[in-house]
């Protein structure tokens, strides 16, 4: 007889006052997935049942945990137990998003640049970045390098988050600057 241990889910704030870190006691997928909207979900078995409800705005899923985007209106202290038993219920009927062992070549592969200075900021986004952001709720993926400016994708918790700009702009740009004297501006753009 094979058993199952049971999945534990427990929540941690982010930055963002409307989003909130559900962390799993197993792996969900190895790399990353956002569904910014309902759009983005239709078909995927796992996910689209979020957006039944109607505070649930978006969905990212990294690793062992899954990051709700709600709506203004609500509040954490109505919907938060709601969402840690819908989640532990997803999990218990079976419904599986991905298998732990699946990888997205996108998001497991190193990224590579085209040139030397594009490798050099996606390795100080990796090894620097990238853990701090994870640790939030979220996630920053390298776009392109040109003239100067770096442009990120920021998804998850830290899409729309109002203590993103400060991040991008005190964090990663000072970062990026002090190490690479071609970066003048590092600009995030919408996913």
């Amino acid at each position: 007889m094979i058993t199952t241990s049971p999945v534990n889910i427990y929540a941690e704030s982010t930055p963002n006052p409307n989003a909130m870190k559900f962390v799993a006691n197993k792996m969900i997928l190895r790399g990353s997935k956002d569904f910014p909207d309902s759009n983005s979900a239709a078909g995927n078995a796992f996910v689209s049942p979020f957006f039944a409800f109607s505070f649930v705005k978006g969905v990212f899923i990294a690793d062992n945990y899954i990051t709700i985007t709600k709506d203004e209106q609500s509040d954490w202290d109505d919907i938060l137990q709601i969402l840690k038993e819908f989640i532990r219920a997803t999990f218990d009927e079976g419904r599986e998003l991905f298998l732990a062992d699946s990888t997205d070549p996108e998001k497991t592969a190193p990224q590579m640049g085209a040139n030397d200075i594009e490798n050099k900021i996606i390795d100080l986004l990796e090894e620097y970045i990238r853990p701090a952001v994870e640790g939030d709720g979220g996630a920053i993926q390298f776009k392109s390098f040109h003239e100067g400016v770096v442009t990120v994708v920021l998804q998850g918790a830290c899409s729309g988050c109002p203590s993103s700009t400060l991040t991008l702009k005190a964090g990663i740009e000072n970062l990026l600057k002090r190490m690479i004297p071609e970066v003048t501006e590092v600009v995030s753009e919408a996913q």
